[in-house]
């Protein structure tokens, strides 16, 4: 059953996002969330884990709203390739920023978990990662902003 579900999905996602560049700022967006959430499991420090599950949340938490972002652009600049639509250029940065921030938000969650694991003290990695997550937020909200008749 996973695998029509899978299929149905891929579906819909080329239907709604297309296959050029907003595709690929969603796709790497949600492989991004995925990289974090996978730096959660074997966590032994209860606080730690605990901190870095809140922060998957408020992460978890934008992926819609990246996907209303790529879907609105896909359909009003639609792509099918690797070029960026002059029109919705500064969107395409901020959501590939969101992106690489994102996956450096999780470079950093996995650096707190392996200094939480050898020395105990993870206080200073947790505000790293909290940092970072900010900073996705507003990359996203920025890339919303950027939208026509964005907010």
């Amino acid at each position: 059953m996973a695998l029509f579900a899978a299929a149905r999905q891929g579906r819909r996602d080329d239907a709604e996002l297309g296959t050029g560049v907003w595709r690929r700022a969603h796709d790497r967006f949600r492989r991004g969330l995925d990289r974090y959430h996978q730096i959660l499991e074997g966590i032994e420090d209860d606080d730690v884990y605990n901190e870095l599950v809140g922060i998957a949340d408020e992460l978890g938490a934008l992926l819609p709203r990246v996907r209303a972002v790529c879907v609105s652009a896909q359909a009003s600049s639609p792509s099918t390739g690797l070029d960026i639509p002059g029109a919705l250029l500064q969107v395409h940065r901020a959501l590939s920023r969101a992106g690489n921030t994102l996956a450096t938000t999780a470079e950093a969650a996995a650096m707190t978990r392996l200094d939480g694991a050898r020395w105990g003290v993870a206080s200073s990695g947790l505000d790293n990662v909290r940092r970072r997550a900010q900073l996705v937020a507003e990359d996203v909200e920025e890339a919303e902003r950027a939208m026509p008749g964005g907010r």
